[in-house]
């Protein structure tokens, strides 16, 4: 990762999909490790506060969701075992839907934080990411990072990633209790929570859409591209 800088960023955010890791260890690790130990995992912790918070956010995403075209499968709660199936049912579903759950993102961190500790997980980056991170930091720069993975999720990969930890860079974790990657408010609310003018700020993804939405928010912006070959079509960000 290099970049041109005239001197005037003072934060660089980062997307985590894409960008600083590859796309294949959320989908081919990280999601399947998730949906494997679900069922086990709320079993297990149903009566935990902080479960018991992720199970209320997706009753009521559920609501929502069975309100609108697509119907999920339904959430029965005349006992334990029906509502711990129903939670499984709707959280494989929203994973098949690729929906950007606040309820499934925190409770996929709890199930990802104990794959972590037992050493079953180890967070990928790619292998340009920590001398970036140790340069910026150098620099100066202030880090922080801005992915639909829970705040959890994502301290849990860089604290346990293949390079070591890397948290120590990090200065602030975002998700999308910060509002959708695609709205331009969500870029200004951090900004506002980082103390920074979004002017001073440098936003980095794969995603074009993320991109217009962090330009539209006043935040400077640049298209990540990892894949050999032309890049997708970056609208008006410097690749």
């Amino acid at each position: 990762m290099r970049l041109k800088d005239d001197g005037r960023i003072r934060t660089i955010v980062l997307d985590i999909e894409g960008t600083t890791t590859p796309v294949e260890f959320v989908y081919r690790v990280l999601f399947p490790y998730a949906r494997t130990r679900v069922q086990q995992f709320i079993e297990r912790h149903q009566h935990a506060a902080e479960v018991r918070a992720d199970i209320a956010r997706l009753r009521t995403e559920h609501a929502a969701e069975s309100r609108g075209q697509q119907r999920p499968p339904p959430w029965r709660a005349d006992s334990t075992d029906a509502e711990i199936s129903s939670i499984v049912a709707y959280v494989q579903w929203l994973m098949d839907c690729d929906r950007k759950s606040t309820g499934l993102k925190s409770l996929q961190g709890k199930i990802w934080e104990a794959g972590y500790r037992a050493g079953e997980l180890r967070g990928q980056v790619f292998a340009d990411v920590p001398s970036a991170l140790a340069r910026w930091s150098g620099q100066g720069k202030d880090i922080s990072i801005f992915s639909s993975g829970s705040v959890q999720a994502q301290q849990l990969l860089f604290a346990n990633s293949t390079a070591g930890d890397l948290t120590r860079f990090i200065r602030g974790y975002f998700d999308t209790t910060s509002g959708p990657k695609t709205a331009a408010q969500s870029y200004q609310r951090i900004a506002t929570a980082l103390e920074r003018s979004p002017s001073e700020m440098l936003f980095l993804s794969d995603v074009a859409a993320e991109l217009d939405a962090a330009q539209q928010g006043g935040m400077r912006t640049a298209l990540c591209v990892r894949s050999s070959g032309a890049p997708a079509d970056a609208g008006a960000h410097p690749v």
